[in-house]
């Protein structure tokens, strides 16, 4: 495989110092050139401010006016946050749905979301105009409500949410819609668990939706797939989805050695045969040739192409990392369809931090999709603290979009 970086340009600006922009483009429709941009602005880590909405119904090459989208809620039990995820257009129906995380923070601190976070969903007939659905997610049966949505999730106890923006839907051969999610596991006492005692703690699983009569979505959940806290320090998180060529699911999960450096740095994978119900064991991602490689604790993404190949983008390092750094380079490759190993000579960087740049340059938070017209794969992302993590405006960064093509 080779690729090639077409440009580089900035998608979306800065509105003003201190402020950083994070977001992507997304198909609305099964077919067709219509989008939505979904881009949204934070100042603090894992805080969003505000999101904004634009609409284009010529591939993007010109947008609507922004509309506004609060990311905050005024609440009796503290500050509502909402951090807003892009759509997902599902093939057979045509639908367009939308999960977002949201939750209430007693102090406003985002280490409270890891007892607050439940997810909401929306669904729209009409490519994102209009809300035919719009609740929270909560699996069928009686034993669950609001307050206890998921098994083995309470809300106030711990959580379940998107980390990030790769953690893209996936709709099976029989109309099942598989959303890959994070949960913080529960401890013996009853509250939220931090075996590793990282930043965080969490597993991953799928939420498994089947479209009603009436075009809601009937939801029921995977098991976890739960990582060891000997191995990762913050457990298993921002998992991604595919199938492979003999219908099994990959899953591919950051994992971290934050709170022990001695730790190698890797990401993290496990296999299905069953659909996404039950999980095998979880091991170290790997080249096909077997060697294991660094990765940051940061986010990734596999991405069907539209030639039946299957493609991973993240984050490759050259030494072990500490913990989330470094974010550099942001490379993509080929994933072997047969048994689900990243293809050693396939990958290549996209973008690498410059002389320029501050060893804390952030080349992660990015979404990728293909381009329906040209065939090239577009990356949204910003260069997060290329200034550096003390600056006084390290925030200050645009969203970029990287065209790349792909043969």
């Amino acid at each position: 495989m080779n690729i090639e970086v077409i440009s580089s340009k900035v998608f979306v600006p800065s509105p003003g110092s201190g402020v950083g922009v994070m977001g992507g483009s997304y198909y609305t429709t099964a077919a067709g050139l219509e989008l939505v941009s979904v881009h949204s602005h934070t100042s603090r880590s894992d805080t969003v401010e505000v999101a904004y909405l634009r609409r284009s119904e010529d591939n993007g090459r010109s947008w609507s006016e922004a509309e506004e989208w609060s990311m905050r809620f005024e609440d009796s039990g503290g500050m509502g946050r909402r951090h807003v995820r892009g759509g997902y257009v599902d093939p057979p129906t045509g639908r367009y749905i939308q999960v977002w995380t949201e939750g209430v923070l007693p102090t406003d601190d985002p280490l409270e979301g890891m007892r607050q976070w439940k997810l909401h969903y929306a669904v729209s007939e009409d490519g994102g105009r209009t809300r035919t659905v719009e609740e929270q997610i909560i699996c069928e049966g009686e034993s669950f409500d609001a307050e206890h949505p998921l098994p083995g999730v309470t809300v106030g106890k711990n959580c379940v949410m998107i980390g990030d923006l790769g953690q893209v839907p996936l709709t099976r051969s029989d109309g099942t819609i598989l959303m890959p999610v994070q949960s913080t596991p529960i401890g013996p006492d009853g509250e939220y668990y931090n075996p590793g005692a990282g930043y965080t703690y969490t597993d991953c699983l799928l939420l498994v939706g089947r479209w009603a009569e009436d075009g809601r979505l009937s939801w029921s959940c995977s098991e976890r797939v739960c990582g060891d806290p000997e191995r990762t320090s913050r457990g298993l998180v921002e998992p991604t989805i595919a199938e492979l060529a003999d219908g099994r699911l990959l899953m591919v999960m950051r994992g971290s050695n934050d709170a022990r450096h001695e730790l190698p740095g890797y990401k993290w994978m496990a296999l299905s045969a069953d659909g996404g119900q039950t999980w095998g064991g979880v091991e170290p991602w790997t080249y096909a040739d077997g060697e294991a490689f660094f990765s940051p604790s940061a986010c990734s993404q596999l991405i069907p192409w539209a030639d039946g190949r299957l493609l991973w983008a993240g984050n490759i390092s050259a030494a072990n990392p500490l913990g989330n750094r470094p974010r550099y380079p942001l490379v993509v490759g080929e994933v072997d369809r047969a048994s689900g190993l990243l293809i050693r000579e396939s990958v290549q960087a996209v973008d690498d931090r410059q002389a320029d740049d501050d060893e804390m340059l952030t080349l992660s938070n990015f979404y990728a999709r293909d381009d329906r017209e040209t065939g090239e794969l577009l990356l949204h992302y910003p260069r997060l603290f290329a200034r550096g993590y003390e600056a006084q405006e390290r925030w200050t960064t645009d969203l970029s979009l990287t065209r790349v093509a792909i043969s």
